[in-house]
C-alpha cells in the first residue's frame, strides 16, 4: 500500500488538484557555433578550458555554475573562458550535448 492508497482511505471525498507541469525551456541560448573543449596543464596541474560561447554573460555565468556543479569541482570565468579544475573534457561534452549545444575537442 503506497501513500496514494494511504491518503485515500484517510481523506475518501478529496479529489487532489491537477497539479500544473512546467514547460521545459532551455534557459540558457543555445549557439549555432560549437563549444571549444580543450585541455591543458597549468602549473603542472590539467584543466579543461571552454572557450566560444558567445551569449550573454548571465548566460555564460549559469553554464559554468551549472558545469561545476555537476561535476563537484572547482574553477572559473576568465576573459570569456570557463575553466574547470581537472580533466573532464568527456563529462563536459556529454552535458553540454545534453542541453542542445555542439562541442568540438580541441587537441589530444
Amino acid at each position: 500500500m503506497d501513500l496514494q492508497d494511504q491518503l485515500k482511505n484517510l481523506f475518501p471525498d478529496h479529489t487532489p488538484a491537477e497539479e500544473e507541469k512546467p514547460t521545459k525551456e532551455p534557459d540558457i541560448w543555445l549557439q549555432d557555433e560549437p563549444i571549444l573543449c580543450k585541455y591543458e596543464k597549468r602549473k603542472g596541474k590539467p584543466v579543461t578550458i571552454l572557450e566560444g560561447y558567445n551569449g550573454a554573460e548571465n548566460d555564460f555565468k549559469k553554464l559554468a555554475k551549472e558545469l561545476k556543479t555537476r561535476l563537484s569541482v572547482g574553477g572559473s570565468i576568465k576573459n570569456e573562458t570557463i575553466i574547470v579544475q581537472g580533466d573532464y573534457r568527456e563529462k563536459i561534452m556529454e552535458i553540454l550535448a545534453k542541453k542542445g549545444f555542439k562541442v568540438k575537442r580541441v587537441g589530444g
